[in-house]
């Protein structure tokens, strides 16, 4: 019981906790990105099934533009995706959190939302509401972007 105690004190002072939580945050990182590339390749084949079906399968005449919407979000939940595994490459190799990924990321969120925004679906307060979320990232982005400048 003592050896138990003695190891877990050993284990808990400053320096030796550091490297425990340094080396948690990086197998969790890890962890996460290959997770996000087996998603992105998931997502890759389910756009490709989805274009092939509405290209080659259907065959009717205009039912690819009444999905074009669906295709274009099908898109760029790829590309957010490969954005958040962006932001996790550049956190395992400097072990900071780049704000101008995360902002950069959150726009390309919103903007697919607006993109895909089935009016008929929403309210214009929900329009307007992404609107706003699109100004105030915008505004964070530009001025972390100045911040950076200014450095």
């Amino acid at each position: 019981m003592r050896e138990i105690i003695n190891f877990l004190r050993e284990a808990f002072r400053d320096k030796n906790f550091l490297k425990i939580v340094h080396l948690t945050e990086n197998i969790v990182s890890k962890v996460l990105s290959l997770g996000i590339i087996i998603v992105v390749f998931i997502c890759i084949l389910d756009l490709i099934f989805i274009l092939a079906n509405y290209l080659f399968i259907t065959g009717e005449l205009g039912y690819f533009a009444s999905t074009v919407f669906e295709v274009f979000g099908l898109f760029l939940n790829i590309l957010i995706a490969l954005e958040l595994l962006e932001n996790i490459t550049v956190y395992l190799r400097k072990h900071i959190l780049q704000l101008e990924l995360v902002l950069t990321t959150a726009l390309i969120a919103v903007a697919r939302k607006i993109i895909i925004f089935d009016p008929k679906q929403y309210d214009k307060i929900d329009l307007m509401a992404l609107g706003i979320a699109i100004i105030c990232l915008s505004a964070s982005y530009w001025l972390v972007r100045k911040s950076h400048e200014d450095k």
